[in-house]
């Protein structure tokens, strides 16, 4: 059996569900479904549950713009975003469109039908499954959900303790009492830090070189009085409209005055730790959003180390031994967990092969088109969230154009819409080599290309992407348009059911 969809969305994590209600609602005559490789929702956010999870981003811009997240919480904790997924799809009618465990392995553009031609395995029984479809929306993040990035260490083998990656955290692991050293200095380990001292001996952060980390207030003050005194809907628009200006302020700011930021970043810094502490292991070697800023909800990070609960030590590891880890300056230390919170895997699309008539399309030679479509690619859309501000903003934005999109196709009578460059605007530059995260930089031969200029830029600007995709013309001189279909004799739906 084929099923037939005039939209698939692939992922039903924030940005495939949030999608699907965009789609659902503006479009509600196309008939759309959601494939989701995991047997439940929630995507990054149901995979991940190392403690004390949660979003460096605050619930009122990480929430969809159409469903109000409004708390006096500022950080959304993980278990609080699966369950805000899950009741979106419930409310907006979009759980029952999701089919789950099954894993897309090759996706193929036929020019001859003008559909996507999706293969997928049902992982639990090894079925093949065959859809089709007019639209293809991959929502499924850019990472390897099945595999963390763990670089190996010498000696590891000889570690008498458990050697733990947050990816792939053991359920009701039992950490109490122990000695834990955190291998790593970015947002996972900052969350994963203070969350282990309630129970573990002690919990030392082991980094090669310093993040920023920003002490952040974990109750809206403002926005809980605001409460007080207007409706809900006001409050929470007020808010969001607030937050994310603030966000964009702070990272514009860095990167016009980044010595001026790295000040005042140090500053609130050194009054978490107080005057005894070295600042060494809080001075990055970079400046502010050359790598994402990272987040402690209250200063929680920093109290636990003025508490003696946990310690940061910057250096280098020489190798494992059996009670812990060498470094390369002579110390050791003890710990009878090691958690290598050293980051992710980079995997495009989902990993599954996107094919056009059959050959291969090489994501990493082609440009991205206003951040979403790709360059040669028909009826492709691709959401990418933000590495500069929260990943909702933008999946909110993209999948209004792509109704956009799809509506003025069938205004027009368009099957199929193409992004071409015609103007030499490829540059040899990855989309996101200025952005120093190692996991950008272990993935920059993967990543779409920089253009020169126009569609072809990606800029992680949402205040210009916003005007982009909601504002300008859905025709100019680099989309292609086409009206052209091979010669049916029934629907494509009647087709791919009588397959």
């Amino acid at each position: 059996m084929q099923q037939y969809f005039d939209t698939i969305i692939i992922g039903a994590g924030l940005s495939g569900i949030g999608s699907a209600c965009h789609v659902s609602r503006e479009c509600p005559d196309k008939s759309l479904a959601i494939i989701e490789r995991r047997d439940t929702m929630g995507g990054t956010w149901d995979l991940f549950r190392y403690p004390g999870i949660r979003s460096d981003s605050d619930m009122t811009s990480f929430g969809f713009e159409f469903k109000p997240w409004f708390s006096d919480k500022v950080l959304a904790k993980g278990p609080d975003i699966r369950e805000y997924v899950i009741d979106t799809a419930r409310e907006y009618g979009i759980k029952d469109k999701v089919q789950f465990g099954l894993k897309i392995t090759r996706a193929n553009w036929s020019s001859k039908e003008q559909l996507w031609q999706l293969t997928a395995t049902h992982e639990a029984t090894g079925e093949t499954r065959e859809f089709r479809c007019r639209y293809l929306l991959n929502c499924t993040g850019y990472y390897n959900y099945d595999k963390g990035y763990r670089p190996s260490f010498e000696g590891e083998e000889s570690f008498d303790g458990d050697i733990v990656h947050p990816q792939h955290w053991p359920e009701n692991y039992n950490y109490s009492g122990k000695k834990v050293v955190v291998i790593g200095s970015g947002a996972t380990a900052v969350t994963i830090v203070p969350s282990m001292t309630d129970k573990a001996e002690h919990v030392t952060m082991l980094q090669r070189s310093p993040t920023y980390i920003m002490p952040l207030p974990d109750n809206d003050k403002i926005a809980t009085f605001m409460a007080k005194f207007m409706p809900d809907s006001w409050a929470y628009k007020i808010t969001r409209k607030r937050n994310i200006l603030l966000q964009r302020a702070l990272y514009l700011a860095s990167m016009k005055w980044p010595n001026f930021m790295r000040k005042f970043l140090l500053k609130q810094v050194r009054k978490e730790v107080g005057e005894s502490t070295d600042m060494k292991h809080f001075t990055p070697r970079y400046n502010p959003w050359e790598e994402r800023l990272c987040a402690a909800p209250d200063g929680d990070f920093f109290q636990k180390i003025r508490d003696g609960k946990a310690s940061v030590v910057t250096d280098v590891i020489d190798r494992f031994t059996e009670s812990g880890i060498k470094l390369t300056s002579g110390k050791e230390l003890e710990a009878d967990i090691i958690v290598t919170a050293t980051g992710l895997n980079v995997q495009m699309m989902g990993g599954l092969s996107l094919t056009l008539d059959d050959k291969p399309a090489d994501i990493g030679k082609k440009m991205t088109y206003k951040s979403i479509m790709i360059e040669d690619i028909p009826n492709f859309l691709w959401v990418f969230g933000y590495v500069n501000a929260p990943w909702t903003l933008k999946c909110d934005i993209a999948s209004r154009y792509v109704c956009r999109l799809m509506k003025h196709m069938d205004a027009n009578g368009y099957l199929v819409a193409t992004p071409t460059d015609n103007a030499n605007n490829r540059m040899e530059e990855g989309a996101l080599d200025s952005f120093e995260a190692g996991y950008a930089q272990r993935a920059k031969h993967m990543l779409p290309r920089q253009g020169k200029s126009g569609p072809w830029k990606l800029e992680m600007n949402y205040g210009k992407d916003k005007k982009i995709l909601l504002k300008q013309p859905l025709v100019d001189e680099f989309m292609q348009f086409d009206k052209s279909v091979a010669k049916q004799h029934s629907k494509p739906e009647e087709q791919a059911n009588a397959a």
